[in-house]
């Protein structure tokens, strides 16, 4: 069994059109085991039940916007080392530069297609 078959992903967005953008591209790429959440605190809770491999998460969000997480995710034994992409519209180099002081694994600037996602994933986990 490869990696596509074995990845746990969880896809956090508080938009469900753009949460149906990431899990139809990780459709295409094959990716089939993912659960989604609506926002951070719900991903934590999803997490704390349900370990995964990889959060892929929204930056622009209520309450717990995506560093927000990312930071309650790296404080955490138990999630910490889960790998985290950040989805942005807005990848500027100073938002880039924070989710990297927080561990951040890697980001996908907005618009994307499924071989951006693809390729971002195998930057932090290796060939799919």
């Amino acid at each position: 069994m490869g990696l596509k078959e074995t990845l746990q992903v969880l896809v956090v967005d508080d938009m469900a059109t753009s949460r149906g953008l990431i899990t139809q591209a990780l459709d295409v790429i094959g990716v089939a085991n993912y659960d989604v959440a609506d926002d951070g605190q719900q991903a934590i809770a999803r997490l704390s039940a349900r370990p995964a491999h990889l959060v892929i998460s929204d930056y622009n969000m209520p309450g717990l916007d995506g560093l927000q997480l990312l930071e309650a995710l790296r404080r955490n034994q138990l999630t910490q080392r889960i790998g985290f992409i950040l989805v942005t519209g807005r990848a500027d180099q100073d938002l880039i530069e924070r989710g990297r002081q927080l561990a951040m694994n890697n980001f996908l600037k907005k618009p994307f297609g499924a071989s951006d996602l693809k390729t971002c994933i195998e930057q932090v986990f290796g060939p799919l």
